[in-house]
């Protein structure tokens, strides 16, 4: 009988050896892993509202209130529309946020620039220009007095809101710093106690003149309330102490 063979179970000799696996890398030589993105911070309540408020000051200059929409004013602060009416019902509660964040807060420091400024009314009035200037005139938010002035007649409960918010407390301001004057001696006549709006006139002429005439005739709103202020203590019998 012939001797019973096997069949080789592995490679034979001289033969090519089979795919192996590649040995494993030392921890050292093994590539880092990618680093995982970071995730933009969520912002807290009050930085969306004040997105928001941006956005929707925004399109309101551009648009007016009729024709703003408030998907826009999401879509320009980074919100969606949803979250939008978590902060503001309406676009009517829209305008009336946008007044007391922008305009009701420099009625605010003027209150208290009035209660506390020791100098003369002159020193004072040129305060206030400043204030009123930086605050509003030189900025975007001379837009809320813009759309105010062009679209009050339209929308009686927004112009009620802004009377109540602003103009009556501008008011009652000119009449308190008119009667100081009057206190000091510094002036003779109580003509702005009665007509406080001789006083704040120039202001929004200031606002209409440059919404209509800015790119092409603009006008200084500071050097023009400063000369407003002068021909006012003249006429009011301004005297020097």
């Amino acid at each position: 009988m012939l001797p019973t063979t096997r069949a080789p179970t592995g490679p034979a000799a001289g033969s090519e050896a089979g795919p192996r696996e590649p040995a494993p890398l030392p921890p050292a030589e093994r590539p880092a892993p990618a680093p995982r993105r970071k995730r933009a911070a969520p912002m807290d309540k009050a930085a969306r509202r004040r997105a928001i408020l941006e956005a929707a000051l925004a399109v309101f200059a551009r648009d007016g209130f009729a024709g703003a929409r408030l998907d826009e004013v999401a879509r320009r602060a980074g919100v969606a529309k949803g979250t939008l009416y978590l902060y503001f019902t309406d676009k009517a509660a829209l305008f009336r946020g946008l007044v007391e964040e922008t305009v009701v807060p420099v009625l605010a420091d003027a209150d208290q620039v009035v209660a506390l400024f020791p100098g003369t009314t002159r020193e004072l009035l040129d305060l206030l220009i400043e204030l009123l200037a930086a605050r509003i005139l030189d900025t975007p938010a001379q837009a809320v007095v813009r759309l105010m002035i062009a679209e009050g007649p339209r929308f009686p409960e927004l112009a009620a809101f802004y009377h109540r918010e602003v103009v009556s407390r501008g008011l009652a301001l000119v009449r308190l710093i008119i009667q100081r004057g009057l206190d000091r001696g510094e002036i003779s006549s109580d003509l702005a106690v009665r007509f406080p709006q001789l006083v704040i006139s120039p202001a929004i002429l200031a606002v209409v003149w440059n919404s209509m005439f800015g790119a092409i005739d603009p006008l200084d709103a500071r050097s023009f309330l400063a000369a407003h202020r002068d021909l006012l203590l003249r006429g009011l019998g301004w005297r020097d102490s």
